[in-house]
């Protein structure tokens, strides 16, 4: 039988050969164990240095699944809240990830969430979840003003992601 130190170390090679993120749950059942000691063991690993990211869609190691040579640009955005599906899509649709959503809390200061939105399966999937429990983006905190991180191959991909949003008027010019 497994101990928890080297569940701990397949959980890590999992993740890293993991073509997409992989639920709790679906690594749970993978090596015999409940949810929460998943979730327990990917804390333990996030304290010993292993940076694994929790996206809507479940867990990845940070930085797996980028392209060699890929560049990381922060954008800045406004839009209605009806409007997320479109944003999303015009990212994905032009070629690049987006990474995460940052807003810039009057209180608690930058909160940043991780969203790894790749295709329009990722953008429907992140929209549906939204809706079924309810929540309110992070940008309804800042009337709709919000930060992201896209990740695309090349200079190239970032100026059609960034014509996309600005053809939506969504873009803040002032981002680029």
């Amino acid at each position: 039988m497994m101990n928890a130190e080297q569940r701990r170390g397949e959980i890590a090679a999992l993740l890293a050969s993991a073509p997409a993120p992989l639920s709790a749950s679906a690594v749970a059942a993978r090596f015999g164990v409940s949810r929460q000691i998943i979730v327990g063991d990917v804390a333990i690993l996030r304290a010993a240095g292993v940076r694994i990211a929790a996206t809507p869609r479940g867990y990845r190691l940070e930085g797996a699944g980028a392209a060699g040579g890929s560049i990381l640009r922060t954008v800045v955005c406004r839009h209605r809240e009806d409007q997320i599906l479109e944003e999303l899509y015009a990212v994905v649709d032009s070629g690049g990830t987006l990474c995460d959503v940052t807003v810039e809390h009057p209180i608690y200061g930058q909160l940043s969430a991780q969203l790894h939105v790749a295709s329009r399966w990722d953008a429907d999937e992140f929209v549906k979840r939204v809706e079924e429990i309810g929540a309110a983006p992070l940008s309804r905190l800042t009337g709709g003003i919000h930060l992201h991180t896209i990740r695309c191959a090349d200079e190239a991909v970032f100026q059609r992601v960034a014509g996309a949003l600005r053809k939506c008027e969504i873009l803040l010019d002032e981002s680029l």
